[in-house]
């Protein structure tokens, strides 16, 4: 039975590597994949979903009138083993309800990676639904410069000071945020 997945973490925890190589494991063995990412980072590239380490791969992307269900029927063949989403915090209620009938209706399991909060300590959309309707949740765990796990995003400035308003997506990556404990986060410490 299909299931939906919701791997979160901080910033740098590794997501994007875990779903290229899942993605990876399934087209090894002989499976395809269908891959999507938010439109609006094109840091590697359009239509790229990229990991710090080197490894990438197309995708489609998806933005706020994407229809993912549709987009899905559309490209499945029977050889479609897996959906994987990344950036899936820029998800709006509408597609978390898409990837729930693709599990439910199409029987294929949708495994999405994204920040479960903000640079302000809030959730985004996408994960907040994620976590309120998906059947399994995922930490993928990383940690702050103190050793202690890392919950928090912190935003940044080009001078080290911790920003703590603004608007909630602000594409980026080391050069504007750093993943903290709550502890660092909380005192505004990025060092």
């Amino acid at each position: 039975m299909a299931k939906l997945y919701f791997y979160y973490s901080a910033m740098n925890a590794g997501k994007t590597t875990q779903l290229l190589q899942n993605s990876f494991n399934y087209v090894e063995r002989g499976m395809e994949t269908l891959l999507y990412t938010y439109k609006f980072d094109n840091r590697s590239g359009n239509a790229v979903i990229a990991s710090r380490i080197g490894l990438s791969s197309k995708a489609e992307c998806f933005h706020d009138t994407f229809d993912i269900y549709e987009d899905v029927v559309k490209r499945k063949t029977n050889k479609t083993a897996c959906v994987l989403i990344d950036e899936a915090q820029f998800l709006k209620k509408h597609h978390v309800k898409q990837l729930c009938r693709v599990v439910d209706e199409l029987n294929i399991p949708v495994l999405t990676y994204g920040l479960r909060t903000d640079f302000l300590g809030d959730a985004f959309e996408g994960s907040m639904y994620l976590l309120l309707w998906a059947d399994v949740l995922c930490e993928v765990k990383t940690i702050c410069h103190c050793g202690r796990k890392a919950i928090m995003n912190a935003r940044f400035d080009e001078k080290g000071c911790v920003i703590q308003a603004g608007d909630q997506i602000d594409i980026g990556g080391n050069e504007k945020y750093i993943a903290l404990c709550r502890k660092h986060y909380n005192e505004k410490k990025i060092k």
